[in-house]
Order: structure tokens, then sequence, then C-alpha cells
């Protein structure tokens, strides 16, 4: 038997079986209501609308409701589309370590099975606790980007445990649900390499997708291949090198709400460049940025992040967000239209940028997010550095934030319906939760 395999198997048996800590679950519960607001701004998105043409209509044994709509389709496909949407403006929660990832990834999959089954509000959201226990853990293990894999590679795993948690499998089940996601899903890291497409938005909610299906066939009795991390050609010889993972610490209140549509390494340089804003006067000469290794070689480092064509690549490119912020103030969700990636104002003020990596800010990483950004105008010189952005688990979001962001994005009265309901989730059922979006209007 695999030993990894059956650790994660007795940490989500272990988090399913116990009661909830009330600052546990409050937090898991401002993650699901963040990932349902953001989806909402992704309801007409071309990557969804494309997603929606090619598979719809669908129906299968099991089916669930696609986010906002009245209209269902099979498990795995509604999984895809709903994680889609929570993934497109790149707005959802992140968790920063050895791999930099999204958890809440795992929630669309976990609402989308608890649907088929009926769930209460309390199983779904200790089954996505085991979710994000399981990506934080993978996360503090090893990095595998730098081995030419993409993070959610990850995502199959996790969601594995998620849905096959919330489908109440004991370990014959839970270990070919999590055998057969995984084997079939490494993804290669290409998808977040040079001028980025429509597949960086949605690679996550595929792979969920891909543990749907795995969890479908195991609870049939459908078998893996196995011992999937620990044999001779298994995850650890072909992906991740050997690893132990660390369930000790809570991984939940690590992980951090974004305050912008933004990368998350850019955060900070995006609440340093939008407060200079308010500050610097005159034409801008030069500006000069510090940051750190990892944020350099994901959002900073490829020629194409200085001229970025597609969104993909501009909410992936910092020298883009800082421009956007200098010149046009806090970015919404059409800062990455095609009229800001040709804006001259924009490319001009990219090209003033000049990059610096430094040990000192090597050192903060993961858990700080530092950046410097100088800015020298034609009337004189204005710094601002930021160590810990808004939203980052050392200075998080409150309930009251939250609903703010949500209103920003879907109006207050219906982001207040939302609010409602999954800030009581756990004396609710499952389907309390997509009665209310599918009472949502559709304005965007």
């Amino acid at each position: 038997m695999d030993e990894t395999a059956l650790l994660i198997f007795e940490n989500s048996k272990k988090i399913m079986s116990r009661g909830m800590g009330n600052e546990t679950a409050d937090e898991i519960k401002k993650r699901i209501l963040d990932s349902i607001y953001v989806a909402y701004g992704a309801l007409n998105a071309e990557p969804v609308s494309i997603e929606r043409n090619a598979l719809l209509p669908s129906s299968g044994k099991r089916n669930s409701t696609l986010y906002f709509t009245k209209q269902k389709a099979a498990v795995d496909v509604a999984t895809l589309i709903n994680g889609s949407m929570t993934r497109y403006h790149d707005f959802s929660d992140t968790y920063l370590s050895k791999e930099a990832l999204h958890p809440s990834d795992n929630i669309p999959p976990v609402l989308a099975m608890a649907e088929t089954l009926e769930s209460g509000g309390e199983e779904v959201i200790r089954s996505i606790e085991a979710a994000y226990e399981v990506i934080g853990a993978l996360s503090d293990a090893v990095s595998i980007r730098d081995r030419g894999w993409d993070h959610v590679t990850y995502i199959s795993i996790s969601a594995a445990a998620g849905v096959s948690s919330i489908m109440g499998h004991e370990s014959d089940k839970f270990m070919n649900t999590m055998n057969l996601a995984i084997n079939n899903n490494i993804s290669l890291r290409q998808t977040r390499a040079g001028e980025l497409s429509m597949w960086k938005g949605c690679t996550a909610s595929n792979a969920s997708r891909n543990s749907v299906f795995a969890a479908l066939l195991a609870d049939s009795g459908f078998t893996g291949p196995s011992p999937i991390f620990s044999g001779e050609m298994g995850f650890f010889s072909q992906v991740s090198g050997p690893f132990s993972l660390d369930f000790s610490k809570n991984h939940i209140l690590q992980t951090m709400i974004k305050n912008y549509p933004v990368e998350y390494h850019a955060m900070s340089a995006a609440q340093a460049a939008l407060e200079l804003r308010e500050n610097i006067s005159g034409e801008i000469l030069n500006i000069e940025v510090e940051t750190f290794e990892v944020a350099n070689r994901i959002i900073i480092k490829d020629p194409e992040k200085l001229r970025p064509r597609t969104k993909e690549t501009a909410d992936h490119s910092m020298p883009y967000i800082i421009a956007y912020c200098l010149t046009y103030g806090r970015p919404g969700l059409d800062a990455y239209d095609s009229r800001y990636l040709a804006d001259k104002k924009i490319l001009a003020t990219i090209d003033r940028m000049k990059f610096t990596v430094s040990d000192r800010f090597n050192h903060m990483y993961p858990e700080s997010l530092p950046v410097r950004i100088k800015v020298k105008t034609s009337t004189g010189e204005y710094e601002k550095e930021i160590i810990v952005p808004k939203g980052h688990y050392r200075n998080p979001y409150s309930w009251e934030d939250l609903l703010e962001k949500g209103s920003g994005i879907m109006g207050k009265t219906d982001a207040k319906k939302l609010f409602d309901v999954v800030r009581s989730m756990e004396k609710r059922g499952i389907n309390d939760l997509f009665e209310v979006m599918s009472s949502v209007k559709n304005e965007r």
C-alpha cells in the first residue's frame, strides 16, 4: 500500500470525523464565498462561453448546476465550467510556499459533487478543509515547476481527496480515486511560459474535472495504478522526487484572499503603485522596482510580459500591472481588455521600468511578499515599499472586506444574498447555496 496516499486518506478521514474549529470553518466559508464572487465576474468570459458551446447540453448519472443558472450538466462537466469561471480573472485565493497555487480550485468540484449527494453544509466545509490541507501540504513539500510541471498537477491530488471525502469513501475507494486522478493528469508548465493562452485559467478546472471523473469510477469499483506515489514509475520517480507531507499546521489560515485581480506575486506591486499614484506629480522619467526571484521568474523575465497580447499574459505581468495602476488606478475586471493592452501610455510606462532582484527580498519570501518601487518624475522622486499586502494572511480580509469585494463584482444586493447563505452554511444544505446562485441576475 502506498504510504503517502494512505497518509492523505487518514488525514482526510480525521478531518471528516471531527468537529469544526470556529476559526477554520469561518475562513473556509470566506473562501467559498470569494470563489463564487469571482466566478460571477467570468460568467460571460470567452473561454467559459467556448466551453459551454463545446460541451453543452450534457447529462450523466450524476448532474450538477452550472453557476448562476438553473441549467444542469454532468458533474464532471459542471466542475470544468464552474472551475474555469472561478479561475478566469485570477482573483481567487492563493497559497505561497515551495509551490505557489490557488487552493480554491478545489471548491467547484466539491460543491458540484455535494449537490448530487444533497450534502449538508458541515460536510461541504469539512471536505473543502480536507482538500485545502492536502494542497497546502503538497505546496510545502516540494516545488515541481522547476522540473517542468505545472502546479495544477497537485490539484488533481487535492481535489481527489476533497471529492472522495464528500462521497464518504473508505480507504479502498479513496485510494483508487487518488490513483486514477493522478496517473493521467500530469500537467506541463508550458501552460505558464511565454505568451499565455486561455488554458492558463482553465487547466486547474480540467485537473479537478479529472478528479471528479476518477471518483465516479472508483465509487463503482474501478481500480487504478498503484502504488501511485512510490511505485517504480510513480509520482516520486517521474514528477517530484521523494517528499513527505506535514499535516501538523493549519494551512487554511495561511491562504490569502486577493485584493486585486492580479497574479499574487504582483499584489504588493499593485498596492504600492496605487499608493504612489496618489502622491506623484510631473512626468514619469523612470521607475525602479526591487523584487524577489520567484516573482521575476513567473511574472517579469519573459519578454512577452513587456508587451502582453492576451489577458492571460497581462494579469501575469508585473510590468503591465504596475503601469496600469500608475496610469489608470485600481485594476478592475476590464483592466486587461484589448484597448489597454495597446494603450500607448501603459506601454511607455513599461519602457521606463528597470527590475532588480535582491537577496533581502528573496529571504523574506514566501512569508512576506516584498516590493519596493521608486518613481523619478520631472518634479521629484517618490518611493513606496510594501512587505505584506492587504489580503495576505498577516493582513487578512474581514467579512466586511469580502462583501465589499463581492459588491464591486456583482452589486451589493446579490452579493449580500450570497454572503448571508455562505456565512451560515453549516446550518444549511448545499441546495440552499445553488438556489441563491441561480437567483442572481446575469448582468455581465
